[in-house]
């Protein structure tokens, strides 16, 4: 399987909750940027797993211009930036064996997405990730290595 985990765009603090948070005009353009930039590795996703927080969703939107209808995609709110990381991890390979799913793409937030990494990839302490940005895991069994991890800034 190959896993994209992705942070949402940057996003404003003018909202009643962490929850209603809308990305910026920068959020939107460096979502763009990645959604250009990740079309020439991928060119479709069996399975896209979304947070309920608002600019989770905002950011899928906005990916999701640039990509075919995923052959299915959900909201979950375990990709919250307090999930547990050990539950989300078993619940992204639970929904890609459920649906046969090869390409996964999952937009969550900081810090899940680090402690996501160090979950499924031995031996790796949790990265970073810019808003925007996207790791790709190849996992195979329980063999997960890292392939890449891209930001805006370093793809421009």
């Amino acid at each position: 399987m190959q896993l994209f985990l992705m942070r949402h765009g940057d996003a404003g603090f003018n909202a009643q909750s962490d929850r209603d948070r809308t990305l910026t005009d920068v959020g939107r353009h460096h979502t763009v940027l990645m959604s250009n930039w990740l079309t020439r590795s991928v060119t479709d996703f069996d399975l896209v797993l979304v947070s309920p927080y608002l600019r989770a969703q905002q950011t899928w939107q906005e990916l999701s211009q640039h990509f075919p209808e995923p052959h299915k995609w959900l909201v979950l709110d375990d990709l919250v930036p307090s999930g547990e990381p050990d539950n989300v991890a078993a619940l992204i390979v639970a929904y890609a064996e459920l649906y046969k799913a090869d390409k996964v793409l999952v937009i969550s937030h900081m810090p899940l997405l680090g402690y996501l990494v160090s979950e499924l990839v031995a031996g790796v302490e949790p990265p970073l990730f810019a808003t925007s940005g996207i790791t790709l895991i190849d996992k195979h069994a329980e063999q997960a290595s890292i392939v890449w991890q891209h930001a805006p800034h370093s793809i421009s």
